[in-house]
């Protein structure tokens, strides 16, 4: 009788950390990381001391919430390195994170953001933004990118692309196209 109740009380506890992470990625893909912990809970239909068992700081959450994200992240730029053509592949890397991003608006501030808690996070960043010099280097060779681009540019037109607004996930998918368009004009080499 006490091994059934223990084994339920697991399956309870997964099934409470799943809802908790669904809502949390739910809630961080729509208003940021700004959302409180309390409404993570709500959403999550679980307690706040619920939700501290199983994630004692936002950063952790966001950490297990965005990493299908990450992965995501990872295979763009992985992608964009495989192309031949290193502005094309360099042009893909910008649409498709703008793409990600218009869809997640947390991800790109759990990206940007300095957590010293999201190692993982962190060690991705750095990673990815590696790779991106490395494309943006080859594309620079090819005479395609501007001579002065750097990393710094590519984490600005990050940052503003946090601001792109939209009443509906559609018109913010149309937005985000537009201002990856407009980015990827503004990086190409002039004669």
């Amino acid at each position: 009788m006490s091994v059934e109740l223990s084994h339920s009380l697991r399956a309870d506890a997964a099934d409470n950390r799943e809802r908790i992470v669904t809502a949390a990625y739910e809630l961080f893909a729509t208003e940021g990381l700004t959302v409180t912990m309390r409404e993570i809970a709500r959403r999550a239909g679980v307690g706040p001391a619920t939700l501290y068992r199983h994630f004692p700081t936002k950063q952790e959450l966001a950490a297990v919430a965005f990493a299908e994200q990450v992965r995501t992240c990872h295979l763009v730029v992985e992608d964009g390195l495989a192309e031949p053509d290193p502005w094309v592949g360099f042009c893909q890397v910008i649409e498709r994170i703008c793409e990600q991003n218009s869809r997640n608006r947390g991800f790109t501030e759990a990206f940007l953001a300095t957590f010293p808690e999201m190692a993982d996070l962190r060690t991705h960043r750095e990673a990815t933004l590696g790779a991106v010099a490395e494309l943006a280097r080859r594309a620079q060779r090819s005479g395609q990118l501007r001579a002065d681009f750097t990393l710094d540019d590519l984490v600005l037109m990050l940052s503003a692309h946090r601001g792109i607004p939209g009443r509906s996930p559609q018109s913010r998918r149309q937005a985000s196209r537009r201002f990856a368009a407009l980015t990827i004009e503004a990086f190409r080499a002039r004669d």
